[in-house]
């Protein structure tokens, strides 16, 4: 039987440029949809994943078009909170000529933020997110929520987990959506306290932790009881550690680069997607970084459905 998977977190309007190409300031800009737990949602979904978003949005008609574009994409938005009288954030990106990002945000007062606000609507939502085999978020995610908000949620986790249910923890570590370095470890180390699944990245623990060795991610994580793993370190590749074995995963070589946007989404996407067909670490960091280098390809975070179908096929 598939295992159901619950993801929390926010997506926005996305407005997008390619700034790389010659009197770009004239070019329209596109619209479209992003954020790094929906982006994983997507690729999870296209991998056969049974995959529902916990969110709010407003009631406006983007909001609406969000929503009609997650179910072309066979994500469940069932669990989807429509606040009246509000609207979704919005963000601009654009790619320099190596591919790399900058970006622009709106977003203070979408309404993803107070997902757990009320009391009633937060007991209701922890319900019905006690009926998934798995639930994912990431640093993002718990950057959206006030404290009160986040010690609900981490309780929740805790019950959650004593019930058989297993939490993957995207790090994501993102330095000016929290207040200090100090209140950010204290939070993601709380998280990790209630993590099954690790999917950190070097970069961003170092940013985080002021650690510069791979292994003392590995021992912090392990001390906090994270029973599974998988260090993403960019094109070095992914350390992989669980039941004992540890594994250096190498990264596909892409000379091509165009947007590394989405880059470490879809590879927890694919990494997650073959462990729940209970492939072992190792080949499911093959189909993270197999997934991750055909999406550093295409602009964009989410490639056509044809490409990736390609690879699927592959």
């Amino acid at each position: 039987m598939n295992k159901r998977v619950a993801i929390i977190g926010e997506c926005m309007l996305e407005l997008t440029r390619d700034t790389s190409v010659s009197g770009s300031a004239n070019l329209p800009m596109n619209l479209s949809y992003g954020g790094d737990t929906l982006n994983t949602a997507v690729y999870m979904a296209r991998l056969g994943a049974e995959v529902d978003y916990f969110t709010a949005l407003g009631d406006d008609p983007y909001s609406d078009w969000m929503i009609e574009q997650w179910q072309t994409e066979s994500i469940g938005c069932a669990s989807v909170v429509r606040v009246p009288g509000r609207l979704p954030g919005i963000y601009s990106i654009e790619t320099d000529s190596s591919g790399e990002r900058s970006f622009h945000y709106w977003r203070d007062q979408a309404p993803a933020r107070e997902l757990f606000d009320e009391f009633e609507r937060r007991c209701e939502l922890f319900e019905q997110l006690m009926a998934y085999d798995l639930i994912y978020l990431s640093g993002i995610t718990l950057s959206l929520y006030k404290p009160s908000c986040l010690d609900a949620l981490f309780a929740f986790l805790n019950v959650y987990r004593k019930k058989g249910g297993i939490v993957v923890f995207d790090g994501n570590f993102r330095p000016a959506r929290w207040p200090d370095l100090a209140y950010a470890r204290d939070i993601y180390t709380k998280m990790y306290q209630l993590t099954d699944i690790a999917l950190p990245t070097l970069e961003d623990e170092q940013l985080l932790y002021l650690t510069d060795s791979a292994k003392d991610v590995v021992v912090r994580l392990q001390a906090c009881g994270v029973t599974e793993i998988v260090l993403k370190k960019g094109a070095e590749g992914c350390l992989t550690v669980f039941e004992g074995e540890t594994e250096e995963v190498q990264a596909n070589i892409v000379d091509n680069v165009v947007d590394t946007t989405a880059a470490g989404d879809s590879f927890n996407a694919a990494y997650l997607a073959a462990r729940i067909k209970e492939q072992p670490c190792s080949e499911a960091a093959v189909a993270g970084h197999d997934l991750a280098g055909l999406v550093i390809q295409h602009p964009g975070a989410a490639i056509p459905k044809s490409a990736h179908r390609e690879l699927s096929a592959n």
